[in-house]
């Protein structure tokens, strides 16, 4: 699965990363200044996106494209969580 993400994703032009949290880790509300893609490989995480009063809850092989300049905040599941993470300006 992660090496046809991968494949995939480069190929639409998104530059790759991999990270991880432990349990419970928080994001704040922030924006980023190009668009993302987040595909969850392991663990869970949920997504809040403050403008549409919507959660977006995820776990394995879950993807969400996040687009430029959208706030949002996040926060890792009980058993932490590892994504992949795409960025493309």
């Amino acid at each position: 699965m992660l090496e046809d993400v991968e494949s995939e994703l480069s190929a639409e032009g998104y530059s790759l990363h991999t990270w991880s949290n432990g349990a419970h880790f928080w994001y704040p509300v922030h924006d980023h200044p190009y668009e993302k893609v987040i595909v969850v490989l392991e663990g869970s995480i949920t997504f809040y996106l403050p403008a549409e009063e919507r959660e977006i809850a995820m776990t394995k092989e879950d993807r969400l494209r996040i687009p430029v300049k959208i706030e949002h905040s996040a926060t890792v599941g009980p058993h932490g969580v590892t994504c992949l993470e795409g960025q493309k300006i």
